[in-house]
């Protein structure tokens, strides 16, 4: 029975890890983001897909782990510093796409970065591997936020 419990919490944070996809997916990320000047390291679209869904399995992962490792203790903060980022993470294509508003997001880039910080610190109190697994996630969207401001700079 136990059992059957986890499988259900572990889907559970499976789905509200990719709800910030659906920000990308009302979103048309074609002909605007393909006029834009981008940066020559910048990689091609198709990347940022299957990136996003490693990610956002690494996500579900971490929370599934940060919930269920440690006691209740800072539980509630905990989460609500990851559902903030996720939230931010669902709102930066809607900035960025959706409006046109390459600084908005930025903002909202930078917002989400120091937030994923703050997740894996305290994600490393309940449980190592709930922090090493947002690690990734930090280090992408950390390049997010350079070709972000690249973008900026550029256009």
């Amino acid at each position: 029975m136990k059992t059957m419990k986890n499988i259900r919490l572990l889907m559970l944070f499976q789905i509200i890890a990719f709800l910030p996809s659906l920000g990308a997916l009302s979103v048309d990320t074609g002909g605007w983001y393909a006029s834009l000047y981008k940066p020559p390291w910048g990689p091609p679209s198709w990347v940022f897909a299957p990136v996003w869904i490693v990610l956002y399995v690494l996500i579900g992962l971490s929370g599934y782990l940060g919930w269920t490792r440690g006691g209740r203790v800072d539980r509630t903060v905990n989460f609500v510093v990851y559902g903030t980022q996720l939230v931010l993470n669902g709102l930066w294509p809607l900035l960025f796409f959706g409006l046109h508003r390459i600084s908005w997001a930025l903002g909202a880039l930078v917002m989400m970065w120091f937030l994923i910080l703050i997740c894996i610190s305290a994600f490393s109190q309940r449980s190592g591997l709930a922090a090493w697994l947002m690690l990734p996630y930090f280090l992408w969207v950390s390049f997010a936020g350079a070709l972000n401001s690249a973008i900026l700079v550029i256009n």
